[in-house]
């Protein structure tokens, strides 16, 4: 007769996610729109104790090739470089990947190519890689499709990081605004979708320094919160900046830390 299947079997993941999304306050960035950051992202993304503990987590032993997917200016990639044979660091982002390049260059690294791709296009002509690494780079709608390019080009392990909780705007600045937002779909969804996918992920937790918003002026502060929340009306503008002005910078330099996933796992053979 053999055993029947639970009831968790009659929930789709992927579409619950795909709704979520769909539904999200938050919505993706565009290569345009990180174009405008990789400068900004360069000077600041480098020392984290977040790139630390991911690092950390990523065992070499015996690998020698790497995909990095979602690269940015290269902060993961150019760590990893130097102990591995081979690195492919890749963005949809040309800015990016002009850091990339610049920023070898500066550590004296040859062993680093880039690869101008999203997640969208085809992954045809890319090289199979013995780790492949998406830090942060993987909050798509087709998610279920991505996760398959992944287990398609990773010879032994597949690391990715996602967010625990569904906001990256603090509840006082939103209570600050009287906004009430629809989260992004966090990383239990992922764990959900690869479990229903026949993968079982090992998960971590790590941290990020919380400095997403510090600004030298409220009117960077409004901006920030305006490019991560969407289009503010000038009534929150106002808002915001009295915020900054009366708290934020007083307490932004404080500790504070984001949480995030990590999720590991060997692809299938």
């Amino acid at each position: 007769m053999g055993l029947a299947k639970t009831n968790l079997s009659k929930i789709d993941f992927v579409s619950l996610y795909k709704a979520q999304k769909n539904t999200s306050t938050f919505k993706t960035k565009n290569s345009t729109d990180w174009n405008a950051k990789a400068k900004q992202m360069n000077k600041k993304v480098h020392e984290s104790i977040y790139i630390e503990e991911f690092l950390n987590a990523v065992d070499l032993e015996g690998m020698q090739t790497l995909l990095d997917v979602g690269c940015g200016p290269g902060t993961l990639a150019l760590r990893l470089a130097p102990k591995l044979d081979h690195v492919y660091a890749m963005d949809f982002s040309e800015s990016m990947l002009e850091c990339v390049v610049e920023n070898s260059k500066k550590h004296d690294l040859d062993n680093i190519t880039c690869l101008h791709k999203s997640w969208e296009d085809s992954w045809e002509d890319i090289p199979k890689s013995d780790i492949i690494i998406a830090s942060r780079s993987i909050e798509l709608h087709e998610i279920d499709k991505a996760i398959e390019k992944l287990n398609a080009k990773a010879n032994k392990k597949i690391y990715i990081s996602f967010k625990v909780g569904g906001s990256f705007v603090d509840e006082e600045i939103l209570n600050i605004l009287d906004r009430v937002v629809e989260p992004r779909p966090d990383y239990i969804y992922l764990v959900n979708i690869l479990y229903q996918m026949g993968i079982e992920c090992k998960v971590d937790f790590i941290l990020s320094e919380n400095m997403r918003f510090n600004s030298d002026s409220k009117e960077e502060f409004a901006k920030k919160i305006s490019w991560s929340l969407g289009a503010v009306t000038p009534k929150e503008i106002k808002q915001l900046e009295k915020y900054y002005e009366t708290e934020y910078r007083f307490k932004q330099d404080k500790e504070n830390f984001i949480k995030w996933a990590l999720l590991s796992w060997e692809p299938a053979k």
